[in-house]
């Protein structure tokens, strides 16, 4: 296994522990991501031909060269190995001997069919951690079918009241089925790895991607088992809970304007200068507000509409209502708040030079994380890992290569 002395502040919480990820797209990746970017050696196995399918999705840009891969391969080492050969799969097994944690996202039993199962793994390396994340989890009558993030999103509950309550349901703009699967895996790493220090033994996570959609879904379940109301899909708003929606601004712009509690609501109708409606009796309690949401939300409208969306930032802020403008990657970029707290950094890259993206989360005051470099070309770090710890000759080197199994 790799060291595990303290780490320090520069390394990073994560420092010592070393993780072999094998899979592609975002389950599994941004799970590999998290780990790297709080200071794990992250060594990944790609296709030695066409690598992860990340480096060509999204937007092209030069030579090909996806906008998305130099975040989601960012702080990991790329060895292209070719995992459907036997001379692939023996290298695989030598290097995660040495590692603390694989993370894998292929459809179950496929990694048993290449001898890499857990049992065989753990054999040789009894305090492996291994994070196995699919569509529907590793048991289960649908667990060998194939688990995209759209069918998770939907089987999880969020797709049905995603949207507005007479269109189809709507996805959420980005594959958010996926990157709640990685983060489930990543916590449950961290539990195993907690377990481990007590007993020494690793451990299988086994994180579903419908799973960690319904973990989010709040109290869906439960609100229909004891009152037998089905949540739908209210578009902008969560029914009963008002105000609290976008609002039109002169000039075509949006707030978003959060004033459902009884005291907020007080500041908001003084804002609006209208305090008499907060004694209103069709507004003066959160129940009645949420029964006349609409009505609600058409005088709040009609007022928000009058002013430049700077100008009511200015005067709800003052008062101390809730309210924002709705970001885009533009206003990011621009806002003084994520300068000063360095929420986007900028890295260079081979390619397209220097390259913007969003900074390491959560925040760490003694060990955090950071941005050591973007994802990197296929196959930069191979030769250096395998000669490391496989132990491979640079003859050996050659000839695999020359074979197509590196």
């Amino acid at each position: 296994m790799a060291d595990t002395t303290a780490p320090t502040a520069s390394q990073g919480a994560l420092a010592g522990l070393r993780v072999i990820e094998m899979g592609s797209l975002i389950a599994g990746p941004f799970c590999g991501q998290i780990l790297g970017d709080f200071g794990a050696e992250v060594i990944k196995l790609e296709d030695p031909r066409t690598g992860d399918p990340m480096r060509q999705w999204g937007r092209s840009l030069p030579k090909g060269q996806s906008p998305w891969w130099p975040v989601i391969g960012r702080n990991k080492k790329s060895v292209g190995l070719d995992l459907r050969q036997p001379e692939g799969q023996d290298l695989a097994r030598t290097l995660i001997a040495s590692a603390d944690i694989v993370i894998e996202n292929f459809r179950p039993g496929a990694m048993e069919k290449w001898g890499l199962s857990y049992e065989r793994l753990a054999e040789a390396n009894p305090g492996l951690i291994m994070a196995r994340v699919s569509g529907f989890g590793q048991t289960g009558p649908l667990s060998h079918r194939a688990g995209y993030g759209l069918i998770g999103e939907a089987m999880g509950g969020l797709r049905h009241i995603t949207g507005e309550p007479d269109r189809p349901p709507a996805r959420a703009g980005i594959s958010i089925g996926d990157s709640l699967a990685a983060m489930h895996a990543a916590m449950g790493v961290m539990m195993a790895l907690h377990s481990r220090h007590a007993t020494g033994k690793g451990q299988v996570v086994d994180a579903a991607l419908y799973e960690s959609v319904l973990a989010v879904m709040e109290n869906l379940i439960t609100e229909y088992d004891l009152t037998g109301y089905a949540r739908e899909r209210s578009g902008s708003v969560l029914p009963g809970i008002a105000p609290s929606n976008v609002y039109p601004c002169a000039g075509g712009e949006m707030i978003l304007i959060g004033g459902n509690g009884d005291t907020v609501f007080a500041r908001l109708c003084e804002v609006m200068g209208q305090p008499g409606l907060a004694q209103d009796p069709r507004f003066v309690t959160h129940a009645a507000r949420g029964e006349r949401q609409g009505e609600l939300d058409a005088l709040i409208g009609a007022w928000t509409a009058t002013y430049s969306l700077d100008d009511l930032l200015g005067r709800l802020e003052d008062k101390g209502v809730p309210c924002g403008r709705i970001y885009r990657a533009p206003d990011m970029l621009s806002d003084p708040h994520f300068a000063a707290r360095e929420a986007i950094v900028t890295l260079d890259h081979p390619v397209f030079g220097q390259v913007k993206m969003q900074n390491v989360f959560p925040k760490l005051s003694a060990t955090p994380g950071r941005v050591r470099w973007p994802g990197p070309p296929l196959g930069a770090h191979t030769d250096e890992v395998l000669q490391s710890l496989a132990g491979v000759s640079p003859q050996g080197l050659s000839d695999l290569r020359t074979r197509g199994v590196i």
